[in-house]
């Protein structure tokens, strides 16, 4: 252990944390995890040492060690709690916790008494419990813990950043354990991106092909990293006997992965959760698939996805570094060394992309929704919607300070949805069962499950479940699971209670959704949906866990969204009553005026036609006024018909003179009579063919207003727009009949127009 690179640093490190605060800057596999805090125990010796970590594999695992290298047992002076399990005694001096654990103890007390230092491990990793701990801890150092010793540990920190908003100093550990020999094995053929929660499954072939490579090129144990469980099964069938390890496993098998028993080679399958903070007993190889997976929200549905993003240069950093732990080690990176070069230097923080409401209202719980100490500060979209959220749980007033029904949810200790259901379920249907739903709903453990009344409690889940139970007494009689659920998960998801309509179903906040196929649900009514996403591509809503519920259960949990309003159209009047955007009934009622009313506004909505008599009476209020009425209002019109209107408003005994001033169609010189059209008000448009008007020299008018020709080829396509027929025929027509007599040759294009006959035939018809 005293070849480990972070043993010469602790000097230092101690030196700086005596003036309050530092940064910790350490490659992978140095010790950073386990041998600092050891030291501060030994060093401080006046109070509890906390180490939070952002996983709870992580927080059991760096217990295990710690203890370990004490020769003790976990629960002596090391223990650790994450939620569902502790182990510590009256003895335990250096506790391990999760960083949301940390901050539900800061929110209840931020003295934090009996603690002299807290140590924030993977800052690095910015989830969302890790930004609100280091800005809350912060504060308290800087208003009532002045003597907090404040230490922020990474392998890819940004260290500078976190030591100005720290007020600390930077100690960097230098060198790394082993040597690593990094080797890139891009696919041959080019594989398509990575999009939503698909992954290529010839890129997956590709991983699996360079594990064996791999195995067949080293010794010692293998560990793969891939995007998530359903790539890890993909490989695992290629491979055959493989261990597997991700954050949606059991505890117990999350563990078993960490122990090495005997000497046979293994290839463990994980996840970014063994990136940091874990050592992998074994392992001298990674094979990195290049690729992780992240939360996204959509923010109008208020629905959440994972998508697949390519890893950054600091995730390869710290994946290579698991292979260099417990000796020299190989690295082999499934893409070119040039893509390498051109991923982002760090991963996206996890407040720039993910829901935000439990953030939100562990922020106004602290003292207000807006913090200068955080990392960063979160996107106004995300926040703002957030706010909504709470706004409608009770949680915030209408000028965001939180409520007393607020802090009661946020020492729930769960998201804020689950956490109201909680408080509003037990009552309902008992403080157990409600208790047992709210810590399935809060665990993600893998299943293959959509039925929520279906999922078997876990040991961790019915722990959860015990710690709810006793937040909450309820008054009501325990009711079973099977009929609790959909209460519960209504009360969690209002917006969500969802009716089936044609192949699917439509939710009450208005997104269509659909059931997995062959899912036990299909055909249920009603549903109250846990949890959804948003597949890549699709505007439709995948639900992945609801229970069935009765209409009577969907008005109950979702009264909220509850609302009866009498709908007038044109056609008639209805009393709709609506759960969101889910129809409940509809009732005819009989209200004559208003419907007659709503007829009169649609038809001024939509606008009154313009006839042909009407755009002729408009010309000619434009071009004479007065006695001609304006016809553009359409208001002066929304009773009857247009044109029968109209004839009612003509100006007698000037009406008599309509088609004479105004009329529809004008002779031109072939004979025929060319429509005028007014669209134009101020300049009436005449089209005819060039042909048609041979010889024509006077522009014709109408109401003294000279109207604009449009002549045509004798495909009926413009060639010229004039009010000047003189100048067309001196100018304009000399160009335009050598650019198309030799496209169209049976059309007469005489070299005066001016003497030769206006025809409306070819040159052969005319012989005929």
């Amino acid at each position: 252990m005293q070849a480990l690179p972070v043993v010469p640093a602790i000097p230092r490190l101690l030196e700086a944390l005596d003036q309050g605060a530092a940064v910790l800057v350490a490659p992978p596999g140095s010790g950073k995890t386990t041998l600092v805090p050891l030291a501060l125990d030994e060093h401080l010796q006046d109070g509890r040492i906390l180490v939070a970590e952002p996983r709870r594999i992580a927080a059991r695992a760096a217990a295990r060690r710690m203890a370990q290298l004490r020769g003790e047992q976990v629960g002596d002076s090391v223990g650790y709690a994450v939620r569902g399990d502790r182990r510590t005694g009256p003895r335990t001096r250096v506790e391990v916790v999760t960083t949301g654990l940390l901050v539900q103890r800061l929110l209840a007390d931020p003295e934090l008494p009996g603690v002299s230092a807290v140590v924030l491990d993977e800052c690095h990793e910015r989830q969302l419990d890790t930004d609100l701990a280091f800005a809350f801890l912060i504060e308290a150092r800087a208003t009532i813990r002045s003597d907090l010793r404040l230490l922020a540990t990474s392998a890819t920190a940004e260290a500078e950043r976190f030591a100005d908003k720290l007020a600390g100093t930077v100690v960097a550990a230098e060198g790394g354990l082993f040597p690593f020999d990094v080797r890139w094995v891009p696919p041959r053929q080019p594989m398509r991106p990575a999009e939503g929660m698909r992954v290529d499954r010839g890129f997956l072939d590709h991983v699996g092909a360079t594990v064996r490579k791999a195995w067949n090129e080293t010794a010692g144990d293998i560990l793969v990293f891939l995007p998530g469980a359903a790539e890890i099964e993909q490989v695992r069938r290629q491979l055959g006997d493989a261990v597997v390890l991700h954050g949606r496993l059991p505890a117990a098998q999350q563990d078993q992965a960490l122990v090495k028993t005997g000497t046979e080679r293994r290839i463990v399958l994980a996840t970014d959760v063994a990136e940091s903070s874990l050592t992998v007993p074994g392992v001298r190889v990674v094979v990195d698939a290049g690729l992780r997976r992240v939360p996204r929200i959509d923010l109008a549905r208020g629905l959440g996805r994972l998508v697949t993003v390519t890893a950054a240069k600091a995730n390869a950093t710290q994946r290579a570094g698991r292979a260099a732990r417990e000796g020299p080690g190989t690295v082999y990176r499934c893409w070119s060394q040039a893509d390498h070069e051109r991923r982002a230097e760090q991963p996206e923080p996890e407040v720039a992309t993910a829901d935000l409401t439990g953030f939100a209202l562990a922020l106004a719980c602290w003292g207000g929704l807006h913090n200068e100490a955080l990392p960063d500060q979160p996107p106004e979209g995300a926040m703002r919607v957030a706010r909504q959220t709470l706004e409608a749980l009770g949680a915030l007033d209408a000028d965001h300070r939180v409520t007393g029904r607020g802090r009661r949810m946020q020492r729930v200790g769960a998201h804020p949805r689950l956490a109201r259901a909680l408080l509003d379920g037990a009552p309902l249907v008992g403080a157990r069962t409600a208790a047992e739903v709210v810590a399935v709903l809060s665990e993600e453990t893998a299943t293959t499950i959509d039925d929520l009344t279906a999922v078997e409690l876990t040991p961790a889940t019915r722990s959860e479940a015990d710690r709810l139970r006793r937040l909450v007494e309820a008054k009501a009689g325990e009711r079973g699971r099977e009929h609790a659920a959909g209460i519960i998960a209504g009360l969690a998801y209002p917006e969500w209670i969802a009716k089936r309509r044609g192949d699917g179903y439509l939710m009450a906040g208005g997104t269509e959704a659909t059931l997995p196929r062959n899912s036990a649900l299909t055909g249920e009514q009603w549903l109250a949906i846990a949890a959804a996403d948003r597949p890549q591509g699709s505007v439709n809503a995948r639900i992945r866990l609801a229970a069935p519920i009765d209409e009577e259960t969907a008005r109950a949990a979702g009264q909220a969204l509850l609302s009866t309003v009498d709908e007038v159209s044109a056609t008639g009047a209805l009393r709709v009553e609506r759960l969101g955007a889910i129809t409940l009934t509809e009732q005819r009622i009989d209200a004559p005026d208003l419907v007659s009313r709503a007829r009169n506004e649609a038809r001024r909505r939509r606008g009154l036609p313009w006839t042909p008599l009407r755009r002729r009476m408009a010309f000619l209020h434009r071009a004479l006024g007065a006695p001609w009425p304006d016809v553009s209002d359409d208001d002066n019109l929304a009773d009857g018909e247009v044109d029968h209107v109209l004839q009612a408003m003509l100006p007698w005994p000037a009406a008599k003179d309509l088609d004479k001033l105004a009329p529809e169609r004008l002779a031109v010189p072939s004979g025929s009579m060319r429509r005028v059209d007014y669209t134009d008000t101020e300049r009436p448009v005449l089209t005819v063919k060039v042909q048609e008007a041979f010889g024509w020299l006077e522009t014709p008018t109408v109401a003294g207003v000279q109207v604009v020709l449009h002549l045509l080829s004798p495909a009926e396509r413009p060639v010229a727009v004039t009010q000047d027929l003189a100048s067309f025929w001196r100018n304009g027509y000399p160009q335009v009949r050598a650019e198309l007599r030799g496209r169209y040759p049976r059309h007469p294009w005489p070299e005066d127009p001016l003497t030769a006959e206006p025809t409306r035939r070819t040159k052969q018809s005319r012989t005929k």
